[in-house]
């Protein structure tokens, strides 16, 4: 297949395909294509040895290649042409894509070669992808590159991002942080990889090349960044598309094909995935199950209409982008898998490798067979024959978002007054009719959910008939629900992620690719701690708050906390909290808990990002909770007083948290102090640990967390007794700090 699309470049190295279809060719273009019987097609029959003599023949051909099943792919029926159209096929536009594809190659190998380092090669096989794209095809402003309505362009194999900044120094797209921009120029292309340089290694706009939306670099997730993207803008009734270039290597990963699916069930056609199919990795070539062919089976077996093309040749490009353009509002989406070769151009940088910068000895070469090739495929420059596209649609409107409900009277609203009565409710709960709230009253909110809305809560926001809409069910796809919700987060939206919080941790990766992007994503994980109980460790999130609270003492590119993690003890808390993750910008992952937990709170209690509650003075020992184990301590706290133990009780529902207030609590009781939670170590034990460790604050700390892997048990006190996390267990070991200092 990949040489019967390349029949007019004199290039016999590729493979043939599969082996129901052979192909002889000519460099005049006339093939004989062999089947072993006749297939009807979508365009029409093609009989065994079939001679095709024009393009209609061509895409006739393509069609048998795909058998008895019809919808595997669509060719779209070309218009014939004769021979000569063939022989004088380089036009202005070829010639002036070819020009402006070898220019870009020289300055992506001039840019890594100075950086010493960089991925060359991969930028080559791109070439002529990008500058159909972003030279002709994409509306948007070079000057105001994150322009809200503008087409956005997501690079998934963010190692080939030289390509791009090749580009966007020849057109002279706005570059810097904060809004404050100025034209990219080439002596800022060969600044790549320097410190205080905003060309980054890989893609990421918080260094200030606001083109992109998202950081890339870690395969697999750019599909999911774009439909986020596409997602946004079909809320806001806009005219963009977005485009995603991946590599054929990266399409082994998963999320890929969770993507692929996503954009099918949503119907998200304005999103094309732009398969690059260079045949190599970056220590192999490629599985034969991530060739071209098979790329273009899997996409069709889940719905796509697959334009399968030469990524070399501008005609065929313009008409799969073009093809896209027809379709996008429409109701089946459309990928391009686009055949193309890793270090096009040069001979010599073909034999460099995956990665690898020219070294100064052989720059000079490979510009100069840069240039040859050039001339060999008639690249000439034709000035005004590419031009960028006008940004076809308005910024939508922007929308004050009003103030929620207090928890009480968003019960009393949602008919559940009998819970205030009952006094007691699940934190996944409050969460639920928070998120209901936050989608009343803030039209920027979506929810995407990990198909456990009915656990999570998030169905309070999902069967709202004013809200549903802007509800996104991830089914079990975590990667790339988490990844989309950057998307949603770029194109202006606040989405809220829900899963179960043991399977939030499927997507460690790209929540941290989702941090450096500095999206503003809100996660919410059920299900954690031990007092889920009877379904065993499978389903408890125990390692989660460790990785979360890592992010904690990191500082984000705004100079606040890469992350805030809040673990509320109470509903009334977890309501609270959750309006706070709205009405903050930055990360936030929230822990929440399955078993109805009594009311520890009540509806003048203010919660914040950071904070914490004193439930309880003491001057012998200090208690620090945090979530189910907030109720745990509680009822410590009578026991201890019999025995004589004054014991202060602090609820640290957030992290980071008031070094400075704890540190003074920890003094004035005694400089005792004992943690407790029910999760793995690192966590919010870990945090006072450290805490009291930088400040030197001189106290005696002892941590009790989950220290064996727990199993399943009927209740919650079971499984705290199996693990020594009891309320007996807590006096015993307060009495025992108290006694031993």
């Amino acid at each position: 297949m990949g040489k019967l699309l390349k029949w007019h470049l004199p290039d016999f190295r590729r493979q043939w395909f599969p082996e129901n279809l052979s192909c002889c060719k000519s460099l005049t273009g006339i093939f004989s294509v062999h089947q072993p019987e006749p297939v009807s097609t979508t365009v029409g029959m093609c009989s065994p040895g079939q001679a095709l003599t024009s393009f209609g023949d061509f895409a006739l051909a393509l069609a048998c290649f795909f058998g008895h099943n019809t919808s595997s792919a669509r060719v779209r029926k070309l218009p014939d042409h004769n021979r000569s159209f063939f022989e004088g096929f380089v036009m202005s536009f070829v010639a002036s894509v070819h020009s402006k594809a070898v220019e870009l190659i020289k300055l992506s190998v001039e840019m890594t070669s100075a950086a010493g380092s960089g991925h060359p090669t991969s930028a080559a096989s791109l070439a002529h992808l990008v500058t159909v794209l972003m030279y002709d095809h994409m509306r948007w402003e070079p000057d105001r590159p994150g322009h809200p309505a503008s087409d956005r362009l997501v690079l998934s194999e963010g190692h080939a991002v030289p390509v791009i900044y090749a580009a966007g120094a020849d057109i002279g797209t706005g570059i810097g942080k904060n809004g404050d921009l100025r034209p990219m120029a080439r002596d800022d292309a060969m600044q790549l990889r320097a410190l205080d340089s905003e060309i980054d290694g890989h893609p990421n706009p918080m260094e200030g090349f606001p083109f992109f939306d998202a950081a890339t670099g870690s395969l697999g997730q750019g599909l999911s960044v774009a439909a986020g993207i596409g997602a946004a803008a079909r809320l806001d009734g806009l005219d963009r598309r977005i485009y995603c270039l991946i590599g054929d290597g990266e399409s082994r990963e998963g999320q890929i094909w969770e993507a692929a699916e996503f954009i099918a069930d949503h119907g998200l056609t304005n999103v094309c995935p732009v398969f690059n199919c260079n045949h190599y990795g970056q220590s192999d070539p490629v599985s034969p199950l991530q060739s071209a062919g098979t790329t273009a089976r899997k996409l069709s077996a889940v719905g796509y209409t697959v334009e399968w093309i030469d990524g070399h040749d501008p005609h065929q490009i313009r008409e799969a982008l073009q093809a896209h353009a027809d379709v996008a509002g429409g109701a089946k989406p459309l990928a391009i898998v686009a055949e193309t070769t890793k270090g096009w151009g040069s001979q010599s940088l073909q034999e460099l490798g995956h990665g690898k910068a020219v070294g100064p000895d052989h720059l000079g070469t490979v510009l100069q067979e840069l240039d040859e090739t050039g001339q060999t495929v008639g690249a000439e420059w034709k000035e005004g024959e590419l031009q960028i596209k006008a940004i076809s649609s308005a910024i939508p409107a922007t929308t004050r978002a009003g103030t929620p409900p207090p928890f009480s009277r968003a019960l009393r609203e949602a008919g559940k007054t009998s819970v205030l009565e009952e006094g007691e409710w699940a934190t996944r709960r409050a969460y639920g009719l928070a998120l209901q709230a936050l989608g009343h009253t803030d039209p920027k909110i979506v929810a995407m959910d990990g198909d456990v809305k009915n656990s999570t809560y998030a169905e309070f926001f999902a069967e709202d008939e004013q809200l549903k809409e802007r509800f996104f069910e991830g089914r079990i796809a975590e990667q790339n629900m988490v990844s989309a919700a950057a998307g949603f987060s770029a194109g202006g939206k606040i989405p809220f992620v829900s899963s179960f919080g043991k399977f939030i941790t499927r997507a460690y990766d790209q929540l941290e690719m989702a941090i450096n992007s500095g999206a503003n994503i809100k996660v919410m994980g059920s299900h954690t701690g031990v007092s889920l109980a009877a379904d065993g460790p499978s389903q408890m999130a125990l390692p989660d708050v460790a990785w979360f609270h890592a992010f904690t003492t990191v500082r984000g590119h705004n100079g606040r906390p890469a992350a805030n993690l809040l673990q509320p003890a109470d509903a009334f808390a977890a309501y609270a909290l959750t309006l706070a993750m709205a009405a903050s910008d930055g990360f936030c992952y929230m822990r929440t808990l399955r078993p109805d937990t009594p009311f520890i709170y009540e509806g003048r209690t203010e919660f914040h990002l950071g904070g914490h509650h004193v439930l309880a003075e003491g001057g012998d020992v200090l208690i620090v909770a945090c979530g189910y184990m907030v109720h745990e301590a509680r009822k410590a706290l009578i026991p201890l007083n019999e025995a004589g133990i004054s014991a202060a009780l602090v609820d640290l529902y957030s992290l980071p948290c008031d070094e400075t207030a704890i540190i003074e609590l920890a003094r004035r009781s005694n400089r005792r102090v004992l943690t407790v939670e029910d999760n793995y170590g690192g966590g919010f034990g870990a945090a006072v640990a450290s805490l009291l460790a930088e400040h030197d604050a001189g106290c005696r700390l002892k941590q009790m967390y989950v220290r064996k892997i727990p199993k399943s048990a009927r209740e919650p006190d079971e499984v705290l007794a199996y693990l020594g996390l009891t309320k007996d267990d807590i006096v015993q070991t307060a009495a025992a700090l108290v006694s031993n200092t």
